[in-house]
């Protein structure tokens, strides 16, 4: 354990989820979905995105891509960051 840190629970890794939008189609139109259709979502390509950890918001930011030697790997950029004793 690093001694700098007295918290034994600091380094475990969590897994945050990124929400970019929703689609709500009816069953029907689900059922006829083939490859390459396009499944339209509730947000636009420069609205925020919602970070999640389990099915709490933690913050929201925007999506940007990296540069370098991970060029072309997505990410986000944290514009929000929640107080996690009250939201957002």
């Amino acid at each position: 354990m690093d001694e700098a840190d007295p918290n034994p629970f600091s380094q475990v890794p969590i897994e945050i989820t990124i929400s970019v939008g929703r689609a709500r189609p009816p069953v029907r139109e689900l059922l006829k979905l083939q490859r390459d259709a396009v499944l339209a979502l509730d947000r636009r390509v420069d609205d925020p995105v919602d970070l999640y950890v389990g099915d709490r918001l933690i913050g929201r930011g925007e999506l940007t891509e990296l540069e370098g030697d991970q060029a072309g790997q997505l990410a986000v950029r944290l514009t929000e960051v929640a107080n996690l004793r009250g939201g957002l």
